[in-house]
């Protein structure tokens, strides 16, 4: 199910990644674009953070700019894997570069929801979304420790393009209901960060299972 997916998006994005393939863009330029729009999208999130602070109001419609962002540009994340295969410019350091600057959009993401929390008086949503975090980067942390030692360790429900669908939803549906006058619209952006703090964390454990029945099977 979710490769059909994958190879219908790629349909859908290789006249772009033909395009930038002729005007000479490489694939760690597409990835250090990803990475810029990212941080605009955290920062914009960190920026309604410090106008609720001073205002008392929530600016709803930096949340939904937020998302937008995110959902935007994390879509270079497939888009310069792309670039790469058809282009031929794959390459080790590239593969390396793509995975470091995927674990700075999730930092940058979430400390910016994380910020956001904090100046609206809600730290338990913080904290959340700091679990979130831990998730995330254990997911990542757990897979190359794995490949490291040889051993093939994908499996998770959790993965990154989850992670982005439900984060960049989460900010989208929140600043949409907050903008429409529902008193609760951050409670939607509070159970995206209950989601992705569970299932990453457990996709985390889930993966150190896994890696676990591999090594026995060596023995």
């Amino acid at each position: 199910m979710r490769d059909a997916l994958q190879q219908g998006i790629y349909a859908v994005i290789n006249p772009l990644v033909k395009l930038m393939i002729a005007i000479g863009m490489t694939p760690n330029m597409v990835t250090t674009i990803g990475l810029l729009g990212n941080i605009a999208g955290a920062a914009v999130m960190v920026y309604a953070g410090y106008l609720t602070q001073q205002t008392g109001l929530i600016p709803w419609n930096l949340v939904i700019w937020s998302g937008g962002l995110i959902i935007g540009f994390s879509l270079f994340d497939m888009l310069d894997g792309q670039v790469a295969r058809l282009g031929g410019m794959a390459s080790t350091f590239g593969a390396m570069y793509d995975s470091v600057l995927d674990r700075y959009c999730e930092l940058f993401t979430l400390g910016g929801i994380a910020y956001y929390f904090m100046m609206a008086g809600t730290l338990w949503e913080a904290l959340v979304t700091y679990l979130a975090v831990i998730g995330s980067i254990m997911v990542s942390y757990v897979r190359a420790r794995a490949e490291g030692l040889g051993l093939e360790c994908k499996i998770g429900f959790m993965q990154r393009p989850e992670r982005v669908v439900v984060t960049a939803l989460g900010l989208l549906l929140t600043g949409i209901l907050g903008s429409c006058g529902v008193e609760w619209a951050n409670m939607v952006l509070y159970v995206a960060m209950i989601i992705i703090a569970v299932f990453a964390n457990l996709t985390a454990f889930a993966r150190i299972a896994h890696s676990k029945s591999q090594l026995k099977t060596r023995k």
